[in-house]
């Protein structure tokens, strides 16, 4: 991992792809009207910030889980369904 001097605050990463996959990458990043690296870092920081905001829930969730079940009840049975 390298820093980008011509863009403060971030860094270049250096991945290798099949063909196969970086056609498919480009042909993504056409279908948006952007150059396939910009297409590639988009994905990449979605994927992060996906992942970042899933362990944020399921720390919630741990840290709450007795206040929820305690004000909600206790989870449905399998089954069980909404009326």
């Amino acid at each position: 991992m390298s820093t980008n001097a011509s863009h403060p605050g971030r860094r270049e990463l250096r991945v290798t792809v099949t063909d196969e996959v970086y056609e498919q990458l480009q042909a993504l990043a056409a279908d948006k009207d952007v150059p396939a690296e910009e297409y590639a870092a988009r994905m990449l920081t979605d994927d992060v910030t996906r992942a970042r905001f899933i362990e944020g829930a399921q720390e919630f969730i741990a840290e709450h889980a007795l206040t929820l079940a305690e004000h909600f009840g206790p989870r449905p049975a399998a089954g069980d369904q909404a009326a």
